[in-house]
């Protein structure tokens, strides 16, 4: 049987999609201090549920990973839960549910990081506080299980290689990033290198509270949220704030093949393209939305899905980073229509850098950008995704109640103007992986041309 604060935290989740109606601004008063630790804390007051949602995030994430040693940032964040000095997997377990907290988070190319939702009573409080404090500060990283999980991760790596879209995807990267930190691929090699040691010193290095940023957002106090922050870095050390990301070079212009007995090809195109303090950030976005981004209204999808039938869907979108993430167009087509599929593409892209959105076409996107933003911050774990985000990337504390106006204030000039000096064709990347199996498609050999 399920203790009872599980029972109630379940409930009131549940129920999160029914409260947080329209607001007077458009996002939450965020407040924001140095904790005495050196961590970053970022906090939302919400008292309409007796619950609290915290995300501590560390920049530790895949960029960081030693070149020979690809994964290891993403095998450290997974172990942290798996035993303590004092507790090993089953008793965390344990305690999770006898408290009713909810233990989770993971890693992208920036970050780590540890969430934990709990009811807002000072007992269940203070008790999931104190263990993910314990498990940001001292996990044990046992033998046994890092073998257990990398042996997981290797069996994944593997049925991921059979299939067209992950070698599509990671050829991508590794071509339009090249030697940057986030084109590095996880190999079986490099998994198979990853010691326990190795854990112990990325965490030494990378958990610490000069890379950490708490975000807090719930039924707490400010002071209740300050007691928290610190109780969650209180146990770190100091360490020193993450050298800053170089920023990737734009690629050459080069077209990739994967072979792959699938009927169906996988084709990503892109570059590099914008970072999350980006001054074309909001150009970008709009721009996007009308060329790929929208769905069925983009420009992408009427012309290679309704007007000639290349693909069932279609897509385009950049991905900002620390430093400049990628952005990318993405489609399946059979392998016999890879070459016009491919053309289509690339006369929509070339002519939507040339001329930019039509007047109904950047009033529809900002509108719908605008008018779908509120259900972005409709439940406590939208806002706190949020307010890490900002957070963490350091952005200004009134960013989600600028983003309507910014969006709202993009012109058609803006959007042809950023494109055309940052989506140009002569860095364009194009990844082809599988097709061959169409009986009327060739095999491509996995060459690159």
């Amino acid at each position: 049987m399920q203790p009872r604060s599980l029972r109630i935290l379940q409930g009131l989740a549940a129920s999160l999609s029914l409260i947080a109606m329209a607001p007077a601004k458009a996002g939450p008063d965020i407040q924001h201090w140095v904790a005495d630790t050196g961590a970053r804390v970022y906090f939302v007051e919400s008292r309409a549920l007796p619950m609290v949602d915290v995300q501590v995030s560390f920049a530790a994430g895949s960029a960081y990973d030693p070149a020979d040693k690809a994964g290891l940032a993403a095998l450290t964040r997974s172990l942290l839960d798996a035993g303590t000095a004092g507790l090993d997997e089953q008793a965390i377990a344990d305690r999770t549910a006898d408290i009713g907290a909810q233990i989770g988070g993971g890693t992208d190319d920036d970050r780590a990081s540890l969430s934990v939702r709990t009811l807002s009573s000072p007992a269940e409080r203070d008790a999931a506080v104190a263990l993910a404090a314990e498990l940001l500060a001292s996990p044990a990283f046992p033998q046994e299980v890092l073998e257990r999980e990398r042996a997981r991760g290797i069996a994944a790596l593997r049925e991921a290689l059979t299939q067209p879209s992950s070698l599509a995807a990671r050829s991508f990267s590794s071509a339009v990033f090249g030697d940057h930190p986030y084109g590095r691929i996880t190999t079986e090699a490099s998994l198979t290198a990853i010691a326990r040691e190795d854990l112990l010193r990325f965490h030494r290095q990378h958990y610490v509270a000069q890379r950490a940023s708490v975000a807090i957002v719930g039924d707490v106090s400010r002071a209740e949220a300050a007691a928290m922050a610190e109780r969650l870095t209180a146990g770190l050390p100091a360490g020193e704030p993450a050298a800053p990301l170089p920023a990737p070079a734009q690629p050459e212009r080069r077209s990739i093949r994967v072979d792959h007995p699938s009927a169906q090809a996988h084709l990503l195109i892109g570059l590099p393209g914008m970072a999350r303090q980006d001054p074309d950030y909001y150009p970008l976005l709009v721009g996007n939305y009308v060329l790929g981004g929208g769905g069925f209204v983009s420009r992408l999808t009427r012309e290679v899905r309704e007007k000639r039938g290349y693909a069932y869907s279609v897509y385009s979108y950049f991905a900002p980073q620390r430093v400049a993430g990628p952005f990318q167009i993405g489609l399946q087509t059979r392998g016999a229509q890879v070459a016009d599929a491919l053309a289509v593409v690339e006369q929509t892209l070339a002519g939507f850098i040339a001329a930019g959105p039509t007047a109904e076409e950047l009033q529809a996107a900002r509108d719908n950008i605008i008018n779908g933003f509120g259900l972005r911050l409709d439940s406590n774990r939208k806002i706190l995704d949020y307010v890490a985000m900002i957070g963490f990337y350091e952005l200004p504390l009134d960013w989600l109640d600028t983003y309507p106006q910014h969006v709202a204030a993009v012109t058609a000039e803006a959007v042809r103007d950023a494109f055309a000096r940052r989506v140009r064709p002569e860095h364009l990347v194009t990844v082809i992986a599988g097709g061959s199996g169409d009986r009327d498609g060739t095999s491509t050999g996995g060459t690159a041309e």
